[in-house]
């Protein structure tokens, strides 16, 4: 529903901006600079109507939880979720950007540069990710299952192979984790919440929205 609520939003936008540069060829396009920035405007009849695009925002109802447990336990999940999230977007990023530029190379190109991708990702995230623990590996895991919507195993396969993503599957699952299974709403009604105030491909996490209400 967010993400519906933030697309509506923006085509509005769009539209909007779309309809104003067609009328500011008839009324009268100029340039302002208001709190050091430059803006478009168009003045008709002595009123001027600044034109500019609004930041992203989330549009989300009141929490409601059963208890002061499952309270202190969705603010932990966010807390964990805040730590752990510029990690995931630099991962979603990263996939990305390998299947984008390695669409058109062979295997041999494609690992040579899968690779010295992952040295860069780790040069700059491995010495944080090191005190990260069992509760924030779990999150992040399923924010980028999330949002690329795709089991983590089947990630790895792609950016490896299946021995490597066989490797990793059986050590998390020691871990309790089982890297096929992916994100599925539903399993995980608190994480729901959470990952549902998270947008990661634009970068956006909106860390002080409301907390919510729990029933006695």
């Amino acid at each position: 529903m967010m993400r519906i609520v933030i697309l509506f939003i923006h085509t509005f936008i769009f539209v909007l901006i779309g309809i104003f540069s067609l009328m500011a060829q008839n009324l009268g396009e100029i340039q302002i600079r208001h709190n050091g920035q430059m803006y478009s405007a168009i003045v008709e009849d002595g009123d001027t109507l600044f034109l500019a695009q609004l930041d992203p925002i989330s549009v989300s109802s009141l929490r409601s939880f059963e208890d002061r447990e499952e309270y202190l336990l969705y603010l932990r999940y966010r807390r964990h979720a805040i730590t752990v999230y510029p990690y995931a977007m630099a991962a979603v990023q990263l996939f990305r950007n390998i299947e984008e530029t390695t669409a058109d190379m062979n295997n041999r190109e494609r690992r040579r540069y899968t690779r010295q991708m992952q040295r860069k990702l780790r040069d700059e995230f491995e010495e944080p990710m090191k005190n990260m623990t069992k509760t924030q590996g779990y999150i992040l895991t399923k924010m980028i299952e999330k949002e690329l919507d795709t089991p983590m195993y089947f990630l790895i396969r792609d950016l490896r192979n299946g021995i490597t993503a066989t490797y990793w599957s059986t050590i998390s699952s020691l871990f309790g984790y089982d890297l096929r299974e992916g994100y599925e709403r539903g399993n995980d009604r608190l994480l729901d919440i959470v990952l549902d105030d998270l947008i990661i491909d634009r970068g956006y996490f909106p860390v002080s929205s409301q907390s919510g209400s729990h029933s006695e």
